[in-house]
């Protein structure tokens, strides 16, 4: 991928990225007009799309704003906003002057949950000293009121003011602004219910009522909700629902009609409803749309109409077909499938012929599809958070909605670690469709011919023709099918539907020969070559006139009818031993072999099992159960691209990185001096069938290197949730008898014991393997697996993973000695690791 020089023409230009553009799909036609805009940083979407607010403004979409747009006529940059490798994330968030405001923005987390003035102006909270006190800004409004000789205040707005109950009585407002029509005390510090809800009923013509994210709400929403229903006859909006009572005035508000400068029902008797044409009224708690400001004659120029997540129970369903048909102008419909509408987003189409979009779907797709299920029918995951939560935390949760991704490489090496990042916001509103009209790809243009003056993009270009008002749109699983569980992996987006969801013996033979002449080893393993020095073994380049192959490659049948290997030669590993190694088919073999064992903790292979998996994460949901999960690559060592999360969307996005297993996280593992540990056991295999160990109780401590915790922006710290500090972060390993005592003293436990309970899991793993694998036997195979263990808070023993075991000490597995289980168990424990090796001479060949 290295280029000769700097980019200069767009012939270098082809030739520099030929391999990148090709990847990224981008069409022969639009080569040069990228060329041109790169070269350039020409950032013209603007000029072409719209980003416009949906959902309650808890999500954005893209909007064409040109008259048209052909397929494939033109091409656009989209830059980043943010890009990080995982575990720096939370280090930017904090570190970098304005980035989690943007984040948070972009995500449309930066607001109140619920407020309908999520996106309004301050209304004058600010002075040039800075933010009023309450007080202040109440007597403002009373003195205003009598200076413009206004009748009265009837809209009033005291948000994030830190009002406690007593403040709130003190300020009187009843007496002072009786004739409120809409009152916002969102975001501050009322709890007692009795006490507010007698204030508040006071209250006689009041029509909007926002208390959100206030204590009161959280234990007696009920309670309060019925009280101020019943006593505020006029209420149409409680805490940005509507109430039964709601009118024309309710609807205007939330089309844009009505506000505190348009106060509409008897103020402004000569505004309506006619200039209405995008009404969103989802999640709203409407059970009913019979209104008289909801109809064709009230809104004849309604265009888009949003009712999701409303249960609109009192309507039968060709009832409400019949009302919304009459709404002669109504051309893009959202509404939740299945819901009251039906269960067929066909029928809907075909009972309401009017329609161009459901659900951001064109409506022709949908005839031509059938009675299939459309992705896009599905009601959006949106982000949730708590009033008090840091917008640090909020971006965290939210950005598994956003993310893309894409690993680094040259012509030498592939980077180890995926760059995940974010669009800007033009391309972050780009929402899913099943059947989009744009395409996207990320692409890193080397200015300078090099990959290190690589800038990151993403490309965007029409993949059909679009004309002006159509949502541009992106497919989030582009090129993944059912084969590759698609409708399970779009949970991370939507809500989707739950789904809940030995043989017998033969002896073993040693290799040890009766002559005592040395052993021939061949190896490709340097340190192997370098430090057995046992006059018992001499190294041999001869691969056919070996006696022990002890090699870092794969030998199964293949590679012996290629090689000449015979049954007569030794080798270092069992055939089918992957049944161990490999994190998916481990869990696999221990799952065929004993279903849930206590010391085996939940474990999913995404790659097949990730239906299985949602429905336990719901389970778990629903139960209040820990649901923390780890996510371990198949086959890659040092916990590269291994991840803790929660986020069911940050689960099912991690896939994209490469096929993983995901794990019950032991959340509550005993600790050492405060710090998580886990113990790396060796363990010798010389048949398993009969099952011959060997094990010693001389093991690995690992330990973390920061105080444990689960805090969520501790999971992006790995010195707090993982011990492997070989290659990251400072060593911190301890020495076995040292360890064992301070344990014992810390805890008031017998190590033996737990030792004992260690032991005898391994044994288990091992039976299971030669259970459900009886094909792993190999007369002259022989091999080391390392174990790594973890206790949980009740001192019993979890298996983490197994692997294969190549010390630099090769010494251990090639010298002779036949020993047996107990005899091993029984020699001197030495104080030191390095004296171990020395005595844990085994009997493998």
């Amino acid at each position: 991928m290295a280029g000769a020089g700097a980019i200069r023409t767009f012939e270098d230009f082809v030739k520099v990225h030929g391999l990148l553009l090709a990847a990224a799909g981008i069409p022969n036609s639009l080569y040069r007009k990228l060329f041109e805009k790169l070269s350039t940083e020409t950032f013209d979407g603007g000029n072409y799309f719209q980003v416009e607010p949906v959902e309650d403004g808890r999500q954005r979409r893209l909007v064409l704003t040109s008259d048209s747009m052909a397929k494939e006529s033109n091409v656009f940059l989209v830059d980043h906003a943010l890009s990080f490798r995982l575990s720096d994330v939370p280090k930017q968030l904090q570190e970098v002057p304005g980035l989690a405001e943007r984040m948070a923005s972009l995500m449309c987390v930066d607001g109140d949950l619920n407020s309908d003035f999520a996106e309004a102006d301050d209304v004058g909270c600010e002075s040039e000293d800075g933010k009023l006190g309450v007080m202040e800004i109440v007597e403002r409004e009373v003195q205003k009121t009598k200076k413009e000789g206004q009748d009265a205040v009837v809209w009033l707005e005291l948000d994030d003011l830190d009002i406690d109950d007593d403040v709130f009585i003190s300020l009187d407002l009843p007496s002072k602004f009786p004739d409120l029509i809409a009152l916002s005390l969102c975001d501050n510090k009322l709890k007692v219910a009795e006490t507010i809800t007698k204030e508040i009923v006071k209250f006689k013509h009041l029509r909007a009522l926002w208390l959100n994210n206030n204590p009161i709400l959280e234990n007696c929403e009920d309670y309060v909700t019925d009280v101020i229903i019943r006593n505020c006859s006029s209420l149409e909006i409680l805490n940005s629902s509507f109430t039964s009572k709601y009118t024309e005035w309710a609807l205007g508000f939330r089309g844009g009609i009505y506000d505190k400068d348009n106060l509409g029902c008897g103020h402004d008797k000569d505004h309506s409803l006619q200039g209405v044409t995008s009404l969103d009224l989802s999640n709203r708690r409407i059970h009913s749309l019979h209104n008289r400001g909801f109809s064709s004659d009230a809104m004849p120029s309604l265009s888009y109409l949003n009712i999701r997540g409303n249960p609109l129970d009192d309507h039968s369903v060709s009832d409400l077909l019949q009302l919304l048909k009459s709404f002669t102008s109504l051309d893009a419909l959202e509404v939740d499938i299945p819901g009251p509408l039906g269960d067929s987003a066909v029928e809907i189409v075909e009972f309401l012929p009017n329609l161009s979009l459901i659900n951001g779907v064109n409506t022709t797709r949908v005839l031509e599809s059938g009675k299939r299920v459309i992705d896009s029918m599905l009601r959006p995951r949106l982000p949730e958070w708590t009033a008090d939560e840091p917008l640090v935390d909020r971006v965290l949760n939210a950005m598994w909605l956003y993310l893309m991704s894409y690993r680094l490489a040259d012509e030498e090496k592939i980077d180890e670690t995926s760059i995940w990042y974010v669009m800007d916001e033009l391309g972050s509103a780009l929402r899913h469709s099943d059947e989009p009209n744009f395409r996207v790809s990320p692409f890193l243009y080397m200015p300078e011919g090099k990959l290190e003056s690589a800038v990151s993009f993403t490309i965007l270009w029409p993949a059909k023709d679009l004309r002006y008002g159509d949502e541009c749109t992106r497919d989030y699983l582009f090129g993944i099918g059912e084969k590759k569980q698609r409708s399970a992996r779009l949970t991370a987006w939507f809500h989707t539907r739950r789904i809940t969801s030995l043989n017998k013996a033969s002896p073993t033979s040693s290799l040890a020969r009766s002559d005592g002449r040395p052993l021939r080893v061949y190896t490709d393993i340097p340190s192997v070559e370098e430090l057995l020095t046992h006059p018992g073994f001499i190294l041999t380049t001869d691969l056919k006139e070996a006696d022990i192959i002890f090699t870092s490659w794969q030998v199964d049948e293949e590679t012996k009818k290629a090689t000449g290997i015979t049954d007569r030669q030794y080798i270092n590993q069992f055939p089918f031993e992957a049944c161990l190694v490999m994190k998916h088919h481990l869990a696999d073999t221990v799952q065929k072999a004993h279903g849930s064992p206590e010391w085996f903790q939940p474990t999913y292979n995404l790659e097949t099992q990730l239906t299985q998996f949602i429905g336990n994460y719901y389970v778990r949901e629903n139960d209040r159960a820990d649901n923390l999960w780890i996510l371990k690559p198949w086959n890659m060592a040092r916990t590269i691209d291994t991840s803790v999360t929660g986020n069911l969307s940050a689960i099912i996005r991690l896939m994209e990185t490469g096929p993983k297993i995901c794990q019950k996280y032991i959340e509550h593992p005993i600790l050492y001096r405060g710090k998580k540990f886990d113990l790396r056991y060796i363990v010798l295999v010389r048949s398993m069938n009969p099952l011959e160990l060997f094990i010693t109780d001389i093991f690995w401590v690992r330990l973390a290197n920061n105080t444990y915790t689960l805090d969520k922006k501790s999971l992006y710290e790995y010195e707090t949730h993982f011990t492997v500090m070989n290659y990251r972060g400072t060593l911190n390993h301890m020495n076995t008898p040292e360890f064992v005592k301070d344990f014992e003293q810390e805890h008031q436990v017998k190590w033996l014991e737990i030792h004992s309970r260690v032991k005898e899991m391994i044994r288990k793993v091992f039976e299971s393997a030669a259970l459900v694998h009886p094909e792993m036997q190999g007369p002259t195979s022989r091999a080391m697996y390392g174990v790594d263990v973890m206790l949980d808070s009740s001192f019993k023993p979890k298996l983490l993973e197994y692997g294969v075991y190549q010390l630099p000490t090769a010494l251990i597995v090639l010298e002779l000695v036949n020993m047996t289980w107990n005899q091993l168990l029984a020699t001197e424990r030495p104080s030191k690791l390095e004296n171990f090796l020395t005595t844990f001479s085994v009997a493998c060949f």
